[in-house]
């Protein structure tokens, strides 16, 4: 009886053994992977999150915009009447020979007017550079609304260098 309660005992000793070694092989597989993570994510942080990161001052401008022009008179929906003068700042790439053109029609596409924005400084950079443009129109009889169109001068004619910005206007 003796044997058999110290067979029992040594028995009882292995699978608690056996329990520890599954216990600390799996915390000591966490502590591992915990370490790995942590490596990882500082790699990570040092090398992608930091990198292109360029402080830049943002300059809001309200009225009409997008990465190549800033239309500050007139924004969208404005009351416009004639003469019109339109304000802004474009990109020197949208210039050609200092200019590019300024439609504006009738809520139905129809041109009741067109003319040239004229940039006041030297156009010939990537930098924006401020312009304007003055347009002379009859209010259309019909219809409140339409639409101010300030395109890129194109000489190219490529279709991929094309590129303009539409405001919508109401007609006082």
């Amino acid at each position: 009886m003796e044997n058999n309660r110290k067979e029992r005992i040594v028995s009882l000793m292995k699978k608690i053994f056996i329990q520890m070694k599954v216990f600390l092989f799996g915390l000591v597989t966490l502590f591992v992977l915990g370490i790995l993570v942590f490596i990882f994510l500082s790699i990570y942080s040092t090398y992608h999150l930091g990198r292109d990161k360029v402080d830049i001052p943002i300059q809001i401008i309200p009225g009409v915009t997008n990465s190549n022009i800033h239309v500050s008179y007139p924004i969208s929906k404005d009351e416009i009447v004639s003469p019109l003068v339109i304000k802004g700042e474009a990109k020197g790439t949208w210039y050609f020979e200092a200019s590019f053109p300024v439609v504006l029609t009738n809520w139905d596409g129809l041109i009741i007017a067109q003319g040239v924005a004229q940039a006041e400084g030297d156009w010939m950079t990537e930098n924006f550079v401020p312009f304007t443009a003055n347009l002379t129109f009859e209010k259309p009889s019909y219809g409140k609304n339409g639409f101010l169109i300030l395109k890129k001068d194109n000489p190219s004619d490529l279709p991929q260098n094309d590129d303009s910005i539409e405001i919508p206007v109401n007609f006082k």
